[in-house]
């Protein structure tokens, strides 16, 4: 099976550079989409043989997350099932028979513009003590694939500069401990685990400074697996070359 997450940074904005060309090149089983930034239907996403799961903010133009599917799955469930962190669209999961996949737009701390700590700090951190437990309660029932745009660079090695941007949203001491906690708990980064020591492997780059030109990024787009499955995972790949967003998709190859 092949799952692809991307955070396309606008849906409808992506559908006109290329997207529709990356599904039939890439031929995923699942594309798991962030970001969507819209309500269904305001655009046509022309995927044959894939059903369609959407969950959009109700904050319009912001946000939202979606998946395209050709196996049908068991059942689908928006949310994370705690009310204040389900109006923002950010996470569907999906069961099927041998595990729960779960597409997920990690809420960003976002930096202060006065270079002080991260606005959204205390609420990120809320929102990953809940989605732990979420994580948790599916994988006593079968094991989890999480993938999507998580937010957070856990190691030095996956940015570029870790040394300045140290304390910023995304590279804070409090996100990464949190990244950390969910491995504790059972799960693997998939791509660390496949690629220990590989350098300059990133799936964001800023739209400043020529980031992506110099290949300055950050990897904050992740497959997190339930660790009795890693050995299942053959690979996990980088698409760095497909443009349209300041996101770059990422692949996940899993033999079941």
């Amino acid at each position: 099976m092949r799952i692809a997450t991307w955070n396309v940074n606008g849906l409808r904005a992506v559908l006109g550079k290329g997207f529709l060309d990356f599904c039939t090149v890439c031929d995923a089983d699942i594309y798991c989409i962030q970001e969507t930034k819209m309500q269904q239907g305001q655009a046509v996403v022309e995927l044959p043989g894939y059903e369609q799961y959407w969950n959009s903010a109700e904050r319009k133009g912001y946000s939202g997350t979606a998946v395209f599917a050709r196996p049908e799955p068991l059942s689908v469930a928006y949310g994370i099932g705690v009310p204040e962190h389900d109006d923002e669209g950010r996470s569907i999961t999906l069961e099927f028979d041998e595990f729960f996949l779960v597409n997920e737009y990690t809420p960003n701390a976002r930096n202060a513009e006065d270079g002080g700590p991260p606005v959204r700090l205390d609420y990120r951190m809320e929102w990953e003590d809940a989605r732990r437990d979420y994580l948790k309660g599916l994988d006593a029932k079968k094991p989890v694939i999480l993938c999507g745009d998580l937010n957070v660079a856990p190691q030095e090695i996956d940015l570029k500069n870790p040394g300045p941007n140290r304390g910023r949203a995304g590279f804070t001491d409090e996100e990464r401990g949190k990244f950390a906690e969910i491995l504790d708990a059972g799960f693997v980064d998939s791509f660390r685990h496949l690629y220990p020591d590989r350098t300059e492997a990133y799936s964001w780059w800023s739209y400043r400074y020529g980031a992506r030109a110099n290949n300055a990024g950050w990897r904050i787009d992740h497959f997190v697996v339930s660790s009795r499955i890693v050995d299942k995972v053959n690979d996990v790949v980088i698409l760095n070359e497909v443009m349209g967003s300041d996101h770059c998709p990422v692949l996940l190859d899993i033999m079941w």
